[in-house]
């Protein structure tokens, strides 16, 4: 029952695996050049981590669906989410590096249990009339998490050593095993109550008919006048009589079946289409600037080192906006923050083009402000559009394509910013542009507006 699981309780599970999750990257950074001394290897180890996701995403999504206690399957990714970091540092310096960066990429098709997975579970733990706030307060712990989890690598780093970082990371993530496991089982969708907004579905006994009503009694009872008629529904079928798949066998054919149907119902959703796209190429235009930091801190700041600092900036002005989202969750359209959201993080790289170190942390706050709520944003249309079957795998294979795009854009800003760092800025500052373009692109919603 949704008032038996406590949203404290939610929240506070998925702050602590987000943290350990934030704080994960730069931990194995830190340990694989401490390791092995080997800046390109601890890129690597960064790059295997986050690139795996789009893989996982789908599948992991699709299995959270078809469970009975989703929280238990969550609960077991992000234990072995937690194993498998401790495996990466265990591997490092004694292993042939190949086998640790696979085991990095293994670990890394868990990452989406991390977002997507929890976020899924909302609508199970508060009541509709109080889903946005706890949107809001959700998306708040990404914030905390960007603010917290580099901050703690590196002073852990620093006072106890690398390989202590990762191991706290990895002792984060299972921290939040108790709040996973116990979160509620999956109920009837036939019996939850309708989405914000929405009007409660009859539930069809039958074929519609098309003249007077019938004399005989039906199965759902009568209808009540001037109620909506109910909506035709295929006659049942019996169990074909042939070969029986195995469960195994049956497994795999459901999850392709299911990952076929979570693909149409993004493609299908224009909301959720022009979501997807746009957030995907809002977190590459991210990445490209986080390629950027180092150089701009050395450059700008005084020190390569002090880039980082930037992230607890634009972490702090998306806590802060996420606060007002919460304490006023309908003031603004969740789709119209989402394209707003991409501009202002193009306004952040094209400021620090001009090289001033006020501008430059006035850039971070900016690109925070619109990082924040379009996370909001974000979660509020996959909650409003996504069918409660496949809601997980809509919230975990975004995780996913997110967390690739902003690896492949780290990846495609690094050689530019070494030959460049303009030019890096001026290309993450047009894939920002390019993602509040896409919004538009794909044809709005007909016949409805955008809910306020």
């Amino acid at each position: 029952m949704k008032r038996r699981y406590s949203f404290p309780v939610h929240l506070a599970g998925a702050a602590v695996a987000r943290t350990g999750d934030e704080m994960a990257g730069p931990a194995l950074v830190l340990a694989g050049f401490a390791l092995t001394g080997s800046a390109a290897d601890a890129s690597l180890l960064l790059a295997g981590v986050t690139v795996s996701s789009v893989l996982g995403g789908p599948v992991l999504g699709s299995l959270l669906d078809r469970a009975e206690r989703p929280g238990r399957l969550l609960a077991a990714a992000l234990a072995l989410y937690a194993a498998g970091l401790t495996a990466v540092l265990v591997g490092l310096g004694r292993l042939p590096f190949a086998l640790t960066l696979a085991a990095a990429v293994l670990t890394g098709l868990l990452g989406p249990a991390l977002s997507g997975g929890w976020t899924a579970q909302l609508p199970a733990v508060v009541r509709d009339d109080r889903l946005d706030r706890a949107n809001a307060l959700d998306a708040m712990t990404f914030g905390a998490a960007g603010l917290a989890g580099p901050a703690l690598a590196g002073g852990t780093a620093e006072a106890l050593g690398a390989p202590t970082a990762v191991v706290l990371s990895a002792a984060l993530v299972a921290l939040a095993l108790p709040a996973a496991w116990a979160l509620p089982a999956r109920t009837d969708p036939t019996q939850k109550s309708p989405a914000r907004g929405g009007r409660p579905r009859p539930v069809p006994s039958g074929p519609a008919p098309s003249g007077p009503a019938p004399s005989g009694p039906v199965s759902s009872g009568p209808v009540p006048p001037g109620s909506a008629p109910s909506v035709p529904v295929p006659p049942v079928v019996p169990a074909p009589s042939g070969p029986v798949v195995g469960p195994a066998a049956g497994l795999v054919v459901g999850l392709a079946v299911d990952l076929a149907a979570g693909l149409r119902a993004v493609v299908r959703s224009p909301a959720l289409a022009r979501a997807t796209l746009t957030s995907v190429v809002s977190c590459t235009a991210q990445g490209m600037l986080t390629a950027c930091l180092a150089l701009l801190g050395e450059r700008v700041l005084g020190g390569a080192g002090r880039g980082a600092m930037l992230l607890s900036c634009a972490a702090v002005s998306a806590l802060a906006a996420n606060a007002v989202l919460a304490r006023f969750p309908r003031a603004i359209a969740p789709d119209t923050l989402l394209w707003t959201g991409a501009l202002l993080q193009a306004a952040a790289p094209a400021a620090a083009v001009l090289g001033h170190p006020t501008v430059l942390v006035a850039a971070a706050f900016v690109a925070g402000i619109g990082e924040g709520p379009q996370l909001t944003a974000l979660f509020a249309v996959r909650h409003r559009e996504a069918p409660e079957r496949l809601r997980s795998q809509i919230f975990t294979t975004g995780a996913g394509l997110k967390i690739t795009g902003f690896a492949l854009g780290a990846v495609v800003a690094g050689p530019v910013a070494a030959r460049s760092l303009t030019g890096a800025l001026l290309l993450a500052t047009g894939t920002a542009v390019l993602a509040a373009l896409a919004f538009f692109a794909v044809p709005a919603p007909g016949g409805r507006a955008a809910p306020a």
